[in-house]
């Protein structure tokens, strides 16, 4: 039942990154767009994300809820350690989340629609960059259980060339994976022959950003360099997002609008799981000490057996029902791109 927990926990984070990430990266894209390419951006977005975004967050909850009660050493000490970096996500959600709705659902358009728009586009960029951070900072190696003060109980932990540049590297990441699903979004082919750009521009900018992520982690000697290289698993998974990449822009030249979506999920899943696979079954990376692993922060026996059962049945309720919601808003878009 561990493990069934565990699957669990990395599913809900995938499919957060997957889902939430393209909605966070679609608010990056207007952010960056410029002129009359932002107008046609935030309309695309609009229409997108209105339907299904309120469910992405959904995720986060499960790998939340999952923490909090089967790994509760895991869920303590990332609140403690990373507490700013947290409130600052959640700060980055709630007002991306009110923004969104106001300025799609508000019965009175002025002035106000663009700075929704502002506070919209700005959230999705901070929420993405802290997210990222997080991320990061889990494995820096700067995280302790006996900080020496403030600085090093509560900054060190996140302020660091690698978190920092992990920040950087899903804030163009999360775009790739927007401007792919967006692509067959749009009705005209001028707009989806503009995102099939972006997203060549946004593919450049990860694997740019994905290279300082490595450079980072020598500079601050945190062993993840030589723990990725020293992996098997890991060194495949970055192999095969390395060839997913040309075969997805071919896909992409054919018109094949969900054969593409389903590749750069591909994508998404071969870089986490590269990551991840360095390190497992290790969460928290600690300074000094034991590090903290899902196998020896697991809650009793029968916590994880409730647990379980709990994300068993309700897997078999909420996806089926999740398919639906996307069948109804997402699949009467066409499936070929028009040349």
């Amino acid at each position: 039942m561990l493990y069934i927990v565990i699957f669990f926990l990395l599913v809900s984070v995938y499919l957060y990154c997957l889902l939430g990430g393209a909605d966070f990266g679609a608010g990056i894209i207007e952010l960056i767009a410029r002129g009359e390419s932002r107008n046609r951006t935030r309309i695309l977005v609009t229409r997108a994300m209105a339907p299904v975004w309120e469910a992405n967050h959904m995720w986060l909850i499960i790998a939340v809820v999952i923490l909090f009660n089967a790994f509760p050493p895991v869920y303590s000490q990332i609140a403690i350690s990373l507490s700013i970096p947290l409130i600052l996500l959640l700060i980055g959600i709630v007002l991306r989340g009110c923004a969104f709705t106001f300025r799609q659902y508000d019965a009175i358009k002025d002035f106000s629609q663009e700075i929704y728009s502002r506070i919209f586009t700005y959230s999705s960029l901070i929420v993405t960059f802290f997210f990222g951070l997080i991320i990061g900072s889990l494995v820096s190696g700067r995280i302790t259980t006996t900080p020496t003060d403030f600085i090093d109980g509560y900054v060190n932990p996140w302020f660091n060339l690698f978190s920092i540049s992990t920040g950087v590297f899903l804030c163009c990441l999360f775009p790739f994976l927007a401007s792919i699903y967006l692509i067959g979004d749009a009705n005209d082919k001028g707009t989806r022959d503009e995102f099939i750009k972006k997203s060549k521009k946004a593919t450049y900018a990860a694997v740019i950003s994905g290279g300082l992520v490595f450079l980072a982690s020598l500079a601050d000697n945190n062993g993840f360099v030589r723990l990725f290289f020293s992996n098997i698993i890991s060194v495949v998974f970055i192999i095969a997002a390395t060839i997913t990449l040309p075969l997805l822009w071919k896909v992409l030249e054919s018109g094949s609008v969900w054969v593409a979506r389903i590749l750069a999920g591909a994508e998404l899943f071969f870089i986490l799981g590269a990551f991840y696979a360095a390190y497992f079954p290790i969460i928290v990376v600690e300074k000094y000490g034991r590090n903290i692993t899902l196998l020896n922060s697991a809650a009793p026996k029968i916590t994880l057996n409730y647990l379980g059962w709990s994300l068993l049945i309700g897997s078999a309720i909420i996806f089926p029902i999740l398919f639906y919601l996307i069948k109804i808003f997402k699949f009467e878009v066409k499936d070929k791109i028009s040349k």
